[in-house]
């Protein structure tokens, strides 16, 4: 039996829109993967510890606030805190191209702009994790 991909989608900070994390959530349990949703207003610390209690393999981030530069860095240091350093990282919403760049030469693996096809993003998660876990079992 093939091995589940387990993501916590997340709504850091005060953005309280939420339809489009719900959207994705339901389009990666329409994948086949096991899904997670903390809520609005998260705090870095909550997220992380999200992702520990339901041993992620995938934390996505969904953010239309702006507090992305501030909120997605300090997320990935509590996730590096709790030992989970290794989780890909992941997230969308409106993020300028150069803080993109930015945030994914500082450890998230893939950014998601407006207008990203939900099953696009979940083919890329399920082609991240395929190649992670191949390069684990050798």
């Amino acid at each position: 039996m093939e091995r589940k991909i387990r993501v916590l989608i997340a709504k850091p900070g005060l953005d309280g829109h939420d339809r489009g994390a719900k959207t994705v959530a339901t389009v990666l349990r329409d994948h086949g993967m096991e899904v997670v949703y903390s809520g609005l207003h998260q705090t870095p610390e909550m997220i992380a510890e999200a992702a520990l209690q339901e041993d992620v393999d995938v934390v996505g981030l969904s953010i239309l606030s702006g507090a992305h530069m501030s909120l997605f860095p300090r997320i990935r240091e509590e996730l590096i805190k709790r030992d989970m350093g290794e989780v890909l990282l992941t997230g969308g919403g409106i993020i300028p191209e150069d803080d993109m760049e930015s945030l994914e030469s500082d450890g998230f693996a893939k950014l998601f702009g407006p207008g990203t096809k939900t099953d696009d993003i979940a083919d890329w998660i399920k082609a991240a994790m395929k190649a992670r876990w191949a390069a684990e079992a050798s």
